[in-house]
């Protein structure tokens, strides 16, 4: 037959999109659905009261973020289940352009099927009683977008958008260059944080004129030509509400400028990473949409979110982007259930929560930051490898887990946590 376009569900064209209307017809959130997410529906359609099995190789999507509850609870619901699956691939193309997709394999029936199944990953494979949706060994559930959090913690959001036409972000040296030719203009640059340059931590920077008055601009006239082409660039382009900004040039299309410290999560992340850079920034610090921010955050909240059941939650319920983790404020943020801080901490807390995250140096801050692959991932050993040991043992502790090891378990458990504290939520009028 060979394969399907694989195409996303923000990249299909009028006729792709006509296909998904049709064959979800009904379905809750069809339109977020992968264009190859057809070919699982059909063939549902048609093993429905027969022994037929169908394997299909299919993008990653399929088995991350919002995709496992949009597709899969449904299926599942109509007595799909998977007999196995190949977790993620590379999948080389033969093709001039070498392009490289991301793929799995998923064997999936609606007949008995008295087989064992395994979870295929590389060379080996693991014997599992239930695949689910996630590709992982353990119960059928499913983590369902969601616009505010379940628990009470600081609600997060994406940083600034310009839409600017890159007019007012400048490089070290180019802002250097402007401010020799303009002095006055010193005060209105802003360090500028996107994904890339906080784990780089090599930042650029943003002239700033929101706040700038009308006489301290006209008395800048290199700034003003800046905002006269942001302008220009606004009216040109095909989108009205676009177009519409123009009438506000010094303002972004979205602005968010906490007024004291907050935290940094940046939207994409190597896989290669054991603990996605998370760190606190400052209120001079601006930063892009490529990044969340989470105003009024605590080392608390820092603490959890730096910790491996944070990230192991991560790694299975984000979407990806390739392989790079894709953290996302609906699916991983939203509907993680957060501990409560007991007002006792446990003997190896130190008896103090701020000593455990801080270690008295700020060396877990340091870690969760900056660069950490290969060995440091390991955390080493000495006082630091300690310092990282008795953190994660805290939360994973707080959280009730302490009795399981194997990572499909652990995540199940996260998971049905959730789906309790959500209930518990919506029964109590909370979100």
């Amino acid at each position: 037959m060979g394969n399907p376009p694989f195409v996303g569900a923000r990249l299909m064209d009028k006729a792709q999109k006509d296909d998904i209307n049709h064959i979800f017809a009904g379905w809750k959130n069809a339109g977020n659905l992968d264009y190859v997410c057809c070919w699982y529906k059909k063939a549902a359609d048609i093993m429905q009261n027969t022994a037929i099995r169908t394997a299909l190789v299919s993008t990653n999507s399929v088995s991350q973020g919002e995709s496992v509850a949009n597709l899969w609870k449904p299926l599942f619901a109509d007595g799909v289940h998977i007999d196995f699956a190949y977790r993620t691939f590379r999948w080389d193309s033969e093709a001039k352009s070498k392009a490289h997709v991301h793929c799995v394999i998923i064997g999936f029936s609606t007949a008995v099927n008295p087989a064992e199944r395994r979870i295929y990953s590389s060379e080996r494979y693991q014997v599992s009683k239930n695949i689910n949706g996630y590709l992982l060994d353990g119960d059928n559930v499913f983590i369902e977008s969601r616009s505010k959090p379940i628990c009470n913690v600081p609600e997060i959001g994406i940083g600034n958008k310009p839409i600017d036409g890159g007019f007012y972000l400048f490089e070290k040296e180019e802002m250097e260059d402007f401010i020799k030719k303009e002095p006055a203009s010193k005060i209105y640059f802003r360090p500028w944080y996107g994904s890339k340059e906080f784990i780089n931590q090599k930042s650029r920077y943003c002239l700033w004129l929101g706040d700038c008055s009308p006489a301290e601009l006209k008395a800048m006239p290199l700034c003003l030509e800046r905002v006269k082409s942001v302008k220009e660039y606004r009216l040109n382009s095909p989108s009205a509400g676009t177009v519409k900004l123009a009438d506000k040039p010094a303002h972004f299309h979205v602005e968010n400028m906490p007024d004291s410290t907050y935290i940094l999560v940046p939207k994409v992340s190597s896989e290669r990473r054991r603990y996605v850079p998370i760190g606190f920034m400052t209120p001079d610090v601006l930063c892009s949409d490529l990044v969340f921010i989470i105003p009024n955050a605590s080392l608390y909240h820092f603490g959890i979110l730096t910790s491996n059941v944070h990230m192991a939650w991560m790694r299975a319920v984000c979407g990806r982007l390739e392989m790079r983790y894709r953290y996302s404020k609906d699916v991983v943020y939203n509907n993680f259930p957060w501990p409560t801080p007991p007002e006792t901490p446990p003997e190896f807390f130190d008896g103090n929560w701020s000593i455990l995250l801080l270690t008295g140096n700020h060396l877990l801050i340091q870690f969760h930051q900056f660069g950490h692959t290969g060995a440091l991932a390991g955390a080493g050993g000495g006082a630091f490898g300690k310092a990282v040991s008795v953190h994660h043992s805290a939360v994973v502790v707080l959280m009730g887990f302490a009795q399981f090891r194997r990572h499909g378990q652990f995540i199940v458990q996260v998971s049905q946590t959730a789906i309790r504290v959500e209930g518990a939520c919506v029964q109590n009028g909370l979100c």
